[in-house]
Formats: structure tokens, sequence, C-alpha cells
């Protein structure tokens, strides 16, 4: 490794921290990193490697699996930072269009993300607090979507799962 390599992977690491704990659309963070770093006239313009520029897309990766699963586990749900299933899933399409546009696997984030729905849903039915009904931001029909998107057949949603949703016009149409 080149002094000059050596010197850009201390740029493209200051960057990364940017990135990696970002706000809600890591992408734009990412292409600000990247426009910083190759052509802003006040950045130091240098030409990023495969590597470097793939370390700064898993630092997207891992900021998107971080706010898709904050609205997905119980311990955030009374918070401020919490957004709930609806939320989650529109992360969730977010993140998979820039795998998509990057070349990079959003599928070995899939089984996490499933199971943490289904463990959400199941504590949601466990939990009620003397709650009933419409108790998640999303529509059946939005949550077997969501299901759909990371692999997850509705047989195993938990069930009783279609309560906690609120009822909109598409629900009529979405298979039980």
């Amino acid at each position: 490794m080149t002094k000059t390599e050596m010197d850009t992977d201390e740029l493209v690491e200051n960057e990364w921290y940017a990135v990696r704990y970002s706000g809600e659309i890591p992408e734009i963070a990412y292409h600000s990193a990247i426009h910083y770093l190759t052509r802003d006239a006040d950045g130091p313009r240098v030409e990023l490697t495969d590597r470097q520029d793939g370390y700064l897309v898993d630092a997207v990766k891992q900021r998107y699996l971080d706010i898709i699963l904050r609205d997905l586990l119980p311990i955030n749900k009374h918070t401020g930072a919490y957004r709930g299933v609806l939320r989650s899933l529109i992360n969730w399409r977010r993140f998979e269009l820039f795998c998509r546009k990057h070349r990079v696997a959003a599928e070995p984030f899939k089984p996490v993300v499933a199971q943490t729905l289904t463990d959400f849903l199941e504590y949601e039915l466990k939990n009620d607090g003397g709650e009933t009904g419409e108790r998640l931001n999303c529509s059946w029909a939005e949550l077997l979507d969501y299901a759909r998107l990371l692999g997850l057949d509705s047989v195993y949603l938990p069930a009783g799962s279609r309560a906690l949703c609120l009822v909109r016009e598409d629900d009529e149409t979405a298979p039980s």
C-alpha cells in the first residue's frame, strides 16, 4: 500500500464515521462523503479505490440496519426515536434501492430483520398493556408487503397480527 493510499484511507475512515452515524437517510451522507473526498473544491480531491468506496457503502448498510431495526425493537417503542413498523418498511425499501444501485446484496440482512419483525409482533400480541387493535402504524396489506420483501411467508406471522394493524381500504383485498 502506498503512502498516498494510506493517507486516503485515513480520509475515508473519517468520512466512514460521518456516514455510519448519520441520520435517517444514510445514502445522503454517503454521497456527501464521496463528493467531499473526490470533487469538492475544499476537499482533498482523491481517487477512491473500489475497496475504499466499499468501506463507505458498508457504513451505509450498517446504518440502515440500525434504523430498520430501531423501529422493530420493543425497548424503543416509547422513546422519541421510535417511528413504527411503517417507517421500518420504508427504510427497508430505501435500503434495497441503495443496494441495487450499488450492486451489493441486501439478502444477508433479511433473516435478522424478518426475525426481529416476528419477535416484535409476538411482543405486541403478548404485551398489549390494556390496548386493543391498531397498535401498529401500518395496515395489514403493508405488513404483508413487508413480510414478502423479507422473504417471510405470511403464514409465519404470529396469529392475531392483523388485529394490531390500522384498518384501511386496501386491507379488504389483502389475504388473511
